[in-house]
């Protein structure tokens, strides 16, 4: 399974709970769209993704509008990644719209765009492009509190954006085949 999370924004911990902090532990890939916040708090979160049964959870991050310099140092402000055939590009999102979000991937040559910043769970289709933001967990301010699962299914990827109380509040499909 692959997690999806953005906007932490804490000061001291991962701030993960319910079915977010089981979705981490049991994930082999944890992408994380952004807004730590603090170094405590990435360190935490990283300690967390890392603490999977198999012990061998990947855990890939970016930093967003409200990192400090510790965390711009440690982290880059875009990624590209590839795990099982499955090309995903991670960025925050505070400096890219929906057009912007659709031509990064098709530059990439990316199945899924992953992004944060607004702290609205959602997904759409852009073409050969899916842009996912899994939302906030800890803090969703005006939307639901949420992260997002995807498994392997066939040839491509079944989604769904996830409450921390384990509500399924959305399930999505992702093409993977026909990029060129």
């Amino acid at each position: 399974m692959i997690t999806l999370v953005s906007d932490t924004h804490g000061t001291d911990g991962h701030r993960l709970e319910g079915r977010t902090l089981d979705a981490v532990r049991e994930s082999e890939l944890v992408i994380h769209a952004g807004d730590f916040t603090t170094e405590a708090v990435l360190d935490a979160f990283e300690a967390e993704a890392g603490s999977a049964v198999a012990g061998e959870t990947d855990f890939v991050a970016v930093y967003g509008n409200n990192a400090g310099g510790g965390i711009r140092a440690r982290l880059q402000r875009e990624r590209v990644v590839e795990w099982s055939g499955i090309r995903f590009v991670v960025v925050h999102g505070h400096e890219h719209d929906d057009t912007a979000l659709s031509f990064l991937g098709r530059q990439e040559r990316a199945d899924v765009v992953v992004v944060g910043h607004s702290h609205e769970p959602g997904w759409r289709t852009g073409g050969a492009v899916t842009v996912v933001n899994p939302g906030s967990h800890a803090d969703p301010r005006w939307h639901r509190p949420a992260h997002a699962e995807l498994e392997p299914a066939g040839e491509g990827l079944n989604g769904r954006l996830v409450a921390p109380d384990g509500a399924v509040f959305s399930e999505f499909a992702i093409p993977t085949t026909g990029r060129e």
